[in-house]
């Protein structure tokens, strides 16, 4: 059998279910998206509140206690806690969105499509700049994020323009781009060995090599289960240290 890896359009591009060429077409990507906000939904609503935790209790206590000590307040601090929700949601929507990647049938992270990447970025986007505005006013705002202290005023022009660039738009590009480039090359590389242990499983010579590649794709499902919990963490983590640049002046 000849060795064929299927393009990166059958890697990343999904038939819609139903719309197709709409503006409302409905593929798997938009299905994983929709199950990442109703799996964690459905569990914080199952999650009763008894005196001793257990079961799905137990997973979500952990879930909102790990975001609160790891994210908001390693990042922000006590006066953070209020964000916890926002937080919390970009945590479990990313995880989720990316879990899926090694899930049978669907096999693939929403994550590794550069639109919930933006849109999740927007999010990180609008509520930094919205809650350093709150905080310190408009004025006091772009004065902390576009005129540092202790510049010369001779350099002071082209500093401006390097924070502007730093801050409104580099800060939401590479949050986009780093979960998405990671989802997509870990979703390449499972379906690159996934496919290499198909063409190997036949009567020949290079039978001998399946082992091999079988244990590699078993190694990068693990792996790939790691980050997709450390995309979410970082994501989570990155909004959580821009909002704390956004509270206070620099």
């Amino acid at each position: 059998m000849e060795l064929e890896f299927p393009s990166i359009d059958n890697l990343v591009k999904w038939p819609a279910y139903f719309g197709d060429g709409t503006f409302y077409a409905f593929n798997k990507i938009a299905l994983i998206s929709v199950l990442a906000v109703l799996i964690p939904t459905v569990l914080f609503k199952m999650a009763k509140k008894d005196m001793v935790p257990r079961g799905v209790q137990n997973i979500v206590e952990g879930t909102v206690e790990f975001v609160e000590k790891q994210v908001v307040l390693s990042a922000i601090g006590p006066e953070g806690l209020k964000y916890t929700p926002l937080l919390l949601s970009i945590f479990l929507f990313v995880f989720f969105g990316n879990i899926f990647e090694v899930i049978p049938t669907f096999q693939m992270p929403a994550n590794a499509r550069m639109a919930n990447p933006v849109i999740l970025a927007i999010v990180a986007w609008v509520s930094f700049i919205g809650i350093g505005i709150k905080a310190q006013g408009l004025g006091g705002f772009l004065k902390s994020s576009l005129f540092p202290p202790g510049v010369p005023t001779a350099l002071m022009p082209l500093v401006s323009i390097i924070e502007f660039i730093s801050t409104f738009l580099l800060r939401p590009f590479g949050l986009a781009v780093r979960l998405f480039a990671n989802m997509l090359a870990g979703h390449i590389l499972l379906v690159t060995f996934a496919v290499l242990c198909i063409t190997l499983f036949q009567p020949s010579i290079l039978a001998a090599i399946l082992p091999f590649s079988f244990a590699m794709l078993v190694g990068l499902v693990g792996f790939e289960i790691m980050v997709s919990l450390i995309q979410a963490f970082v994501f989570s983590l990155l909004t959580a240290v821009y909002i704390k640049l956004s509270l206070h002046a620099h």
